[in-house]
């Protein structure tokens, strides 16, 4: 049986568990589907954002089958995004400079380049990761 990556911080599940009913843990674990549900019902009225403080270590894992370690640190990435992406920080952190300062002078294209972010951003790290794998082979 394959090992998961250690990609994802449990640590980092939690903290962003405590805002669990935006549905930003979600997010973070590659579940942007549901994250969306939480942020819109406010975590299921606040009965699924308790159920999931028993499921982070399942997501946990779950993510480190999905997604590929590397150079980019996703823990970094979604802790900027969740706390600066307003800023761009994050994507002065994904070397996407240009984006970076159009998040900044825009708030984020207005929160909706925040929102692209929040469901993509695991991918976005995924693929620089794969990348720097292949080219370094």
């Amino acid at each position: 049986m394959p090992r998961p990556n250690d990609t994802h911080s449990m640590v980092v599940g939690y903290i962003l568990w405590i805002f669990g009913f935006t549905g930003s843990h979600r997010f973070f674990y590659g579940k942007p589907i549901t994250g969306t549900i939480w942020l819109f019902t406010f975590g299921l009225l606040g009965i699924g954002w308790l159920v999931d403080l028993f499921l982070i270590p399942r997501m946990d894992r779950e993510a480190g089958f999905s997604y590929e370690a590397g150079p980019m640190d996703y823990n970094i990435a979604w802790i900027l995004l969740t706390f600066l992406g307003v800023f761009g920080v994050h994507r002065f952190y994904l070397g996407k400079v240009l984006t970076g300062v159009v998040y900044f002078f825009t708030g984020g294209l207005i929160g909706i380049g925040i929102i692209y972010d929040f469901w993509t951003l695991n991918e976005q790290v995924d693929e620089i990761n794969l990348n720097a794998i292949s080219e370094g082979m």
